[in-house]
């Protein structure tokens, strides 16, 4: 553990882990809508089913991760605790759960009255969420580069959500009179970009040092990508709606530097790997090292389609960059990271009630490498169909589907399998102290 973290600011373990346990059952839901729905879920980014497997996997695992993770994270390292944060965890993840499904299939089905109510309770959630962590992020002693991505990412949270809740409020009939296309891309944006990218990056900060031992950052990249990201996403935004398309080059230009300076971090985080302490290579390096060739591979294949505007006119390549995006990256470095967060927390809280004793399992007992691995080549398996089926949906879509079920199958197995192990353990040390536990420690 490094120093000027503060672990006793931690949440109790129930609070984050009912987020990591319930995204990968989003991700099964989302491989089941697939099989349903077969080449027609492909058939275009804007096909219904294509519209509500974006958001089982952006709002039912991504966001439901990333959130967890952020109200565990915030208290230890920004030293200020997020109020309340069983009640806001519980708040959130209800509404989280409720407002993605609600979404998903408003969406799929062309449905009004489900759009709305899906507007409002994710306009809920996400205010709730907000402001908890704006709050963390206020009282923060010291703003270190992990806790400024944070709040970067926060903000970049409040606009995403916006556009979305004006989208789906559209969608549902509320008489809105926006460019759907160009909202469209600005939610997207923002979402990817800022929300998701801005999260990485500060994670990535405190993280990769952390459990994978490698040196720190750079010290100017620490300091300075993340706001510079910020701006440039700020800027790109203001010149889509003042210039509209005019001007094509400045959101060109602004779109090009913030493509350089993702590239920037997947290059310095595949450099740092390289110098890491520790020579055997785990499932959390290989997660992360595919989630960084995922973001070099989109930074290639989006100017490529800006170099040759005819590969952007094709059906296939909003696909094929989403696919690469959000289940290259996103889904990578999420589910890389999963198997160190949950480990490592459950063997945390067990030591911080027990400390010392030999009957704690450690972090390599309560998920094995061995598990992470081979889930890791269900993951790749299914990542390589998911490709192929964006560009050749008819002989594609059905596998992909399968294989995606049985990698997010297997990762909530992994996870499960952490639970039972801290559960049990927490009964074992129940019994030998006469049940001296905490009722948070036991809900977990």
């Amino acid at each position: 553990m490094q120093p000027g973290l503060s672990f006793e600011q931690a949440p109790p373990f129930s609070a984050p882990l009912r987020f990591f346990l319930t995204a990968p059952l989003f991700a099964i839901l989302a491989a089941l809508l697939l099989l349903y729905e077969g080449p027609q879920a492909l058939a275009s980014r804007w096909a219904p089913p294509a519209l509500a497997l974006t958001h089982l996997l952006t709002l039912g695992f991504m966001a439901m991760v990333m959130m967890g993770a952020m109200l565990q994270m915030l208290p230890v390292v920004a030293g200020s605790r997020v109020p309340k944060p069983l009640l806001v965890a519980s708040a959130v993840h209800a509404t989280l759960t409720a407002g993605a499904l609600a979404l998903a299939f408003g969406l799929l089905l062309l449905s009004p009255p489900l759009l709305r109510i899906a507007a409002v309770v994710l306009g809920a959630c996400f205010l709730v969420f907000i402001v908890a962590a704006g709050y963390s992020v206020a009282k923060a002693p010291a703003g270190s580069a992990t806790v400024i991505a944070m709040a970067l990412a926060l903000a970049a949270l409040a606009v995403t959500v916006g556009l979305g809740v004006m989208l789906a409020s559209a969608l549902g009939g509320a008489g809105l009179s926006i460019s759907i296309p160009r909202m469209t891309d600005l939610h997207l944006g923002w979402g990817l970009l800022g929300w998701v990218g801005l999260l990485v990056i500060g994670v990535a900060y405190q993280v990769v040092p952390m459990f994978q031992m490698t040196p720190p950052y750079p010290r100017i990249m620490a300091n300075w990508l993340a706001k510079t990201l910020f701006a440039l996403l700020a800027l790109w935004s203001a010149a889509g709606i003042l210039l509209g398309d005019s001007v094509p080059w400045v959101a060109l230009g602004l779109e090009f530097l913030a493509a350089a300076g993702f590239v920037l971090f997947a290059l310095a985080t595949l450099r740092l790997q390289r110098q890491r302490k520790r020579r055997q290579t785990d499932a959390t390096t290989l997660f992360w090292r595919t989630g960084m060739a995922s973001i070099i591979a989109c930074a290639l294949l989006w100017s490529a389609a800006r170099l040759a505007p005819a590969l952007a006119e094709d059906r296939a390549y909003s696909l094929l960059l989403g696919v690469v995006a959000l289940y290259g990256f996103g889904f990578a470095v999420i589910n890389g990271m999963l198997y160190k967060i949950v480990p490592f927390l459950a063997w945390f809280h067990l030591q911080s009630m027990a400390p010392g004793r030999s009957t704690i399992p450690n972090v390599k007992e309560i998920l094995p490498d061995a598990a992470a691995l081979r889930q890791l080549w269900a993951y790749w398996a299914a990542g390589g169909l998911l490709i192929a089926a964006a560009a050749w949906p008819e002989p594609f879509a059905y596998p992909a589907g399968i294989a995606l079920a049985v990698s997010s199958a297997w990762l909530w197995a992994n996870l499960m399998s952490c639970r039972r192990i801290y559960r049990s353990t927490l009964a074992a040390l129940a019994r030998e102290t006469a049940g001296a536990i905490p009722d948070a420690a036991r809900g977990s």
